[in-house]
């Protein structure tokens, strides 16, 4: 294959990684329609991801040369998971619970500006006039879409958009000390690590918190298939392209690509969930992606 042809496939592999992981806010309010609480969904999710993961750590690990972990290392992994996979998700649908898919991806969106303004109070980064002005175009496009559906979506929709904002910033930390990681252990051994511990974490949380436990086998049909679908589809394939992506064009490319994300989240939105599209919400995308790709590019400058 040659390195043009090469390039295409990873830019499309990390696009069509960024549209899975979009629709996983769609699939999660579709399963909210039937009862189903946040714990439970949560725990359905990582239950049918789990074996998945495993399945993938072994793939990463094959190889005789891979060495395991250090106990540093595994000390890492675990907090990192348990801060990225299982906070910042229950945290995104315990708000999901009040707000639209596509708000919920925009908010999630703005996680590049948590990490810049985490990295300036940490690590001492300079916050240039190019990073101001592309955090007020992100949170300008946030305002708008946040107002209109203030003003037309029932529900709490400020407590909803406090919890996906909490996602936000927790995924931020989970970047920051995944970064400082990653190279050695590697992306996609990482990712499965990460993805077991927060499924311990999150079968522990729902047996703390469910009474009565044996209601996660007591739920209608659909919600099992969308919670596999989730696991599969938005949970594990994504990890799977982005790391096969990123290995094609590297991380800054990726994450550039990936800002498809949001636009992807408010037209599956409208035709699987029927929320409507607006010219406020389509200029709100637009300014947060502009926002986000500011920081971005910059990074890279």
């Amino acid at each position: 294959m040659t390195e043009r042809r090469s390039r295409l496939v990873g830019a499309a592999l990390v696009a069509l990684a960024a549209i899975a992981f979009s629709g996983k806010a769609v699939i999660i309010k579709l399963a909210y329609r039937h009862g189903v609480d946040a714990v439970t969904l949560l725990a359905l999710r990582m239950i049918f991801s789990a074996p998945l993961f495993a399945l993938l750590a072994w793939w990463a690990v094959r190889d005789p040369a891979v060495q395991p972990l250090g106990a540093a290392d595994l000390r890492s992994v675990a907090v990192l998971g348990f801060i990225g996979y299982y906070l910042a998700s229950y945290f995104d649908f315990l708000g999901l619970l009040h707000v639209t898919a596509a708000l919920e991806r925009l908010l999630l969106f703005v996680h590049p500006t948590f990490v810049l303004l985490l990295s300036a109070a940490l690590f001492h980064r300079r916050i240039t006039s190019r990073d101001v002005m592309a955090i007020a175009l992100s949170y300008t496009g946030i305002a708008l879409v946040f107002g209109q559906e203030a003003l037309t979506q029932p529900g709490n929709v400020l407590l909803g958009s406090f919890w996906v904002l909490v996602s936000a910033l927790l995924y931020a930390i989970y970047l920051i000390g995944s970064g400082r990681v990653v190279g050695r252990v590697g992306s996609l051994r990482f990712a499965c690590y990460a993805g077991l511990v927060s499924s311990a974490a999150v079968v522990a949380h729902y047996l703390v918190a469910t009474p009565e436990r044996g209601v996660i086998f007591e739920q209608p049909t659909p919600v099992y298939g969308l919670a596999f679908l989730m696991a599969a589809v938005s949970t594990v394939l994504p990890i799977i392209l982005t790391a096969e992506g990123i290995r094609r064009i590297g991380a800054s490319h990726a994450s550039i690509i990936g800002s498809v994300g949001p636009i992807a989240t408010i037209f599956l939105g409208a035709g699987f969930l029927g929320e409507p599209v607006t010219a406020v919400q389509l200029a709100g995308c637009g300014l947060v992606m502009a926002g986000v790709l500011a920081i971005s590019l910059g990074k890279r400058a």
